[in-house]
């Protein structure tokens, strides 16, 4: 599924060559180049889910009709039927409960296919974003390479941003196929113990250098009474998890990166990692929407910041495979989130093929 996904996604990239759209992207390096004017970068429309936004509220609205038509044929049986037979009564309560479950449970289903439908088109729109932006700038950079002498600073500039651009088009299409290779986990993996502080701050690293940080920005506290604290796991999977909680609460830090890190042991068997940033926050009905597939926070604040909504659903995924779960908490709005991921506690020397 998710290679079917990339080659639609590809299908609908173009590819634009203008200079003043590299200028457009934020890379100031090439401001001074002029040309004429092009194709746009975009040319895509996003998926219009106005409609099925209409669509919901036309089978609510069905719904409400016929289980009212229902009731009140149910209590036109009963008035009908109570001065004959007690029979033929129970009967039309019965038949007349079984269709009110039936419109109530049909409802249901048709609302959730539509938001699921409608969450997939996000998935699409943002995804698409994602993976034709490093695209473009990249063939851009490489074409005005190609077309004029530069000296060995600007050179050297456009293949830093190149490398940017090629890292994030990486974590997109990674944490695409990650998605689909969770989804049917039946394959034999080597499970052995991880030295979770060292695995923290492994993540911890990469995250400074892709966003560009400064050391202080994320945090990892020492564990109490300095204790080595391990899981039993895949650590590629555990890696992918911790990754994308720290990126997501550095995409959501608009005012500033603040992150603090945590190992502590809960409830004797169990290890949490404690993830908490100072930015947009939650708000508690969102508290476990988050980690649903293709979720993403609505708001004007937040419609700019970029992602796909599968970074959450795989630390949910992965953290259940592991026999762990993962939690989010926040003060409110603008009072930054916490995530919380919970893992068995193993002893170091354990070694396990699941």
């Amino acid at each position: 599924m998710s290679l079917g996904c990339l080659w639609l996604l590809g299908s609908r990239i173009r590819e634009p060559t203008d200079d003043k759209t590299v200028a457009r992207m934020g890379h100031p390096a090439i401001l001074h180049f002029s040309g004429p004017p092009q194709r746009p970068l975009y040319f895509s429309q996003p998926m219009n889910i106005t409609r099925r936004r209409g669509a919901i509220a036309f089978f609510i609205t069905l719904g409400v009709l016929l289980v009212g038509l229902a009731v009140t044929l149910d209590v036109g049986w009963i008035v009908v039927t109570s001065e004959r037979t007690v029979a033929l009564l129970v009967l039309g309560i019965i038949f007349f409960a079984a269709l009110i479950a039936g419109v109530v449970l049909n409802t249901v289903f048709l609302v959730r296919e539509i938001n699921r439908n409608e969450r997939q088109d996000t998935f699409l729109n943002a995804v698409t974003h994602e993976l034709k932006t490093p695209i473009a700038s990249i063939r851009l950079y490489l074409e005005t390479l190609q077309r004029r002498p530069l000296d060995e600073t600007q050179r050297q500039d456009f293949y830093k941003i190149m490398l940017a651009d090629s890292d994030r088009l990486l974590v997109t299409v990674e944490q695409v196929l990650k998605a689909g290779q969770l989804g049917q986990r039946h394959r034999q993996r080597q499970r052995a113990a991880i030295d979770l502080e060292s695995l923290v701050s492994d993540c911890i690293a990469v995250t400074l250098r892709r966003y560009h940080l400064q050391p202080e920005s994320i945090v990892l506290e020492p564990t109490p009474g300095g204790a080595r604290l391990y899981t039993l796991g895949i650590a590629e999977d555990l890696r992918t998890a911790v990754l994308n909680i720290l990126d997501n609460a550095v995409k959501y830090s608009p005012e500033g990166v603040h992150i603090r890190c945590s190992l502590a042991i809960d409830r004797y068997t169990w290890v949490g990692l404690t993830i908490s940033d100072t930015g947009v926050g939650l708000t508690p009905d969102q508290f476990k929407r988050i980690f649903k597939r293709f979720y993403r926070v609505q708001g004007h604040t937040v419609s700019r910041i970029k992602g796909t909504g599968l970074g959450l659903f795989l630390v949910r995924t992965i953290a259940r495979q592991h026999g762990g779960s993962v939690s989010a908490e926040s003060p409110g709005h603008n009072q930054g989130t916490t995530i919380t991921l919970t893992l068995p506690r193993a002893n170091p020397n354990t070694q396990s093929a699941l």
